[in-house]
Formats: structure tokens, C-alpha cells, sequence
């Protein structure tokens, strides 16, 4: 893997764990010579895992749209920083540019980038790994929902498979480099 997404919250949450663990994840990219794809944000955990990454020597992309460089929400402090039009295209490019997908634990946009680009495998457009970094356990009762949406039959099991989840970056990290996906990519979009 060359690059890999990271999807997390433009707030730190309540806990301090999760901006060690955003701390973790982004020097052990840097580390293993694996490029930071990411939303382009300076706050929050976007801002701690880029910060880190950056810290380590590691390189980082940030993809963030036109309103919110507005914002002044962008990371100033970025070797490549790529300006899009808006969050559809932002998705777009993040996706392109990424071998695999890590969710730190986040808010609305966290979710809604995870559940998009799990659906996007599920349909067989890409065969990438993504993994939930289930920071003391900030993912559970969504994996529960996720177990509870397949036992109702609405995700096959080989589709529930899809989710990785690791407590530790190195764990997330290893079973990545593992993945066997279980759906064939059927088109490419």
C-alpha cells in the first residue's frame, strides 16, 4: 500500500485517546513510507493525524473543497494540498488516490464517507481494504448495528466481512496489509 485514506472527526471528542491514537496512526504511516490521504483540515483529528504524519517525515495529501479553505479550516503546512469544487469531488479524489481506507473515530462526515465507501465495494468498484480504528471501543455498537442489519438480511455476510477493525494502528495496519476481499469487482467507476 502507497497511500491510504484517513476518514476522522474536525473535532478531537471528549477522550484523550483518540488524538493519541490519531497521533499513533499518523507517525506509524509516516514510518512505514505510506502517504496520508485526508480531508486537508488543521483541526480536530484531521489536523492531529496530519500533524503527526508530518512530524515523522511522512508525506501527506490533503483534499479539501473550495468552502472550507474559506473557512480557514486548511492546513497551511501541507507539501500537497489539492483544492476540489466540493464534497462529492473530494470523495472522488480521495478514493482515487488511496490503496485503503481508515476511520478514526468522527462525527456525520466520518460516517458518511465510511458507509460510501463501503457500498462502493460492496458494488464491486474497488477491492480496498477499510478498516474501523476502534479507538476504546468508539466503534462497538456500530459493529453491533452492522451485525444486527445482517442477521435482518440486509447485508450479506461476505459484505458485513468487508469492515476490518483494529484497536491499535498497528493492528488496523496489519490486517489491511491482509485483506482478501471477498467481492469481485464487477465495474470500475
Amino acid at each position: 500500500m502507497k497511500r491510504i485514506a484517513v476518514y476522522c472527526g474536525s473535532n478531537p471528542g471528549i477522550r484523550p485517546a483518540y488524538v493519541a491514537a490519531a497521533e499513533e496512526l499518523g507517525a506509524l504511516l509516516a514510518r512505514e513510507k505510506i502517504e496520508l490521504v485526508y480531508g486537508g483540515g488543521c483541526v480536530g483529528l484531521m489536523g492531529v493525524v496530519a500533524d503527526a504524519a508530518l512530524k515523522h517525515g511522512g508525506h501527506v495529501i490533503g483534499v479539501i473543497p473550495k468552502k472550507l479553505v474559506i473557512k480557514e479550516v486548511v492546513h497551511e503546512k501541507l507539501p500537497d494540498l489539492r483544492i476540489v469544487e466540493d464534497m462529492h469531488e473530494r470523495k472522488a479524489l480521495m478514493a482515487e488516490l488511496s490503496d485503503g481506507f481508515i476511520a478514526l473515530p468522527g462525527g456525520y462526515g466520518t460516517y458518511e464517507e465510511f458507509f460510501e465507501i463501503l457500498a462502493w465495494s460492496q458494488l464491486g468498484w474497488h477491492q480496498k481494504p477499510f478498516a474501523l480504528y476502534n479507538v476504546d471501543g468508539f466503534y462497538h455498537r456500530l459493529l453491533q448495528f452492522l451485525d444486527h442489519v445482517a442477521t435482518e438480511g440486509f447485508i450479506r455476510p461476505k459484505h458485513r466481512d468487508l469492515v476490518l477493525v483494529g484497536a491499535t494502528a498497528e493492528t488496523v495496519l496489519a490486517q489491511m496489509r491482509q485483506f482478501n476481499p471477498p467481492v469481485e469487482v464487477k465495474w470500475v467507476k
